[in-house]
């Protein structure tokens, strides 16, 4: 079977970490070698840095210095993972990848998207998805449920609630942008629903080739 790179993208709250989980599960049933990783974090520096952005101590830090210390994990974690599982014939699942440094530095920190999309082309090497996932979510949803669960809030959880809807309409964008690449599933359906919906749209994408 063929590698694929699949990309999970949404606004905080969005349930992306249980749908690739029920995803994973699915793909595994009908046969697929599935790695599932996430970002910013994968490997140990990758990981390293995830903790100085998401550190809600670092209050000082700079949109630019956030929008490189994201590349800067990035690189690391395609290096290390994301590559060699695909050149192993894996179909890797991604918890984020670039589209999230569009939609929260290019969108939300208002840096732009060109730009954010060009400081990540020297890190990743143009090694995009074949297919992206955007769980849809109102912004307000999803801080209310993340505000829920158990566990602290990071330091972009805790931003406001005008800078997540920025974001979310930075997602908005990129899906009318991406439409070949991009599709958006509805969040806010019981999450066994949401979980067959992103399956289907991939068994489509993994059985193309």
């Amino acid at each position: 079977m063929n590698s694929h790179f699949i990309t999970f993208e949404g606004p905080e709250g969005s349930g992306k970490t249980s749908v690739i989980e029920g995803v994973k599960h699915r793909l595994t049933q009908e046969g697929y070698d599935v790695l599932i990783t996430r970002e910013p974090g994968g490997v140990p520096i990758a990981e390293a840095i995830r903790n100085i952005i998401l550190d809600v101590k670092n209050t000082a830090l700079d949109p630019i210095t956030e929008a490189l210390l994201f590349a800067a994990s990035r690189r690391q974690h395609v290096l290390e993972v994301i590559e060699p599982a695909l050149a192993q014939g894996k179909v890797v699942l991604c918890d984020r990848y670039v589209d999230s440094s569009l939609a929260y530095q290019g969108v939300g920190r208002g840096l732009g998207v060109d730009t954010v999309f060009e400081l990540n082309r020297f890190a990743i090497r143009d090694l995009l998805p074949s297919r992206t996932l955007f769980i849809d979510v109102p912004p307000k949803t999803g801080l209310d449920r993340i505000q829920q669960r158990e566990g602290h809030l990071d330091r972009l959880d805790l931003e406001s609630l005008t800078f997540h809807e920025k974001v979310y309409e930075g997602y908005r964008q990129l899906a009318q942008t991406y439409p070949d690449r991009i599709r958006i599933i509805d969040g806010l359906k019981p999450l066994e629903e949401v979980i067959s919906d992103a399956t289907r749209i991939l068994l489509e994408t993994l059985t193309k080739e």
